[in-house]
């Protein structure tokens, strides 16, 4: 998440001191260290993207899981997200995605 985002707090940054200190090119730019992070592994290893997830993700839903949001359907999230999720072929990682809810790097498991 960054200072712009819809709700700038998460149970890992509960008063949003850190979100609310981070500019979206900001939050860009850790989520494409990170998409270069994962994509160093040959093959990108999921199990690597959940606890990465599961260390830095804001996302209150699914940080606690690495990250999984289980089997998505069209109409289940926000556009942008879904867009970019439904575009990646299986094993890719997606650039970051911004969306009213904030920044997202992206896996598609499946």
């Amino acid at each position: 998440k960054h200072k712009d985002a819809r709700n700038p707090v998460s149970k890992q940054d509960p008063t949003g001191a850190n979100i609310q200190a981070r500019t979206r090119e900001e939050a860009f730019e850790m989520l494409m260290e990170l998409k270069k992070a994962l994509q160093s592994q040959k093959p990108l290893d999921l199990e690597v993207f959940k606890q990465i997830a599961a260390e830095v993700s804001d996302c209150d839903g699914t940080a606690t899981n690495g990250g999984d949001l289980g089997i998505m359907v069209r109409g289940q999230m926000v556009k942008e997200f879904e867009d970019a999720a439904f575009a990646l072929e299986v094993g890719m990682v997606s650039d970051p995605v911004e969306s009213p809810i904030g920044a997202h790097i992206i896996y598609r498991a499946e």
